[in-house]
């Protein structure tokens, strides 16, 4: 299964979830189920926004979770 790694990435970063929602303007719910891995898909859009803000490559974003 293909999740993404932003909680950590933002914990490495010592940014907050707030300062991510904030800095994407999604709904407070559609960011939320995306940071807790809570939905499908996500939009090449949104990944290139995460990858500007977070200052990081699609790979480090998504990861493969084989459990």
């Amino acid at each position: 299964m293909i999740k993404n790694n932003v909680l950590n990435i933002l914990k490495e970063k010592n940014k907050s979830k707030y300062w991510l929602h904030n800095q994407m303007g999604m709904s407070s719910q559609n960011f939320s189920k995306m940071a807790n891995n809570e939905t499908k898909s996500i939009s090449y859009e949104t990944l290139e926004t995460l990858c500007i803000l977070l200052d990081c490559t699609p790979n480090d974003i998504l990861i493969i979770d084989n459990k």
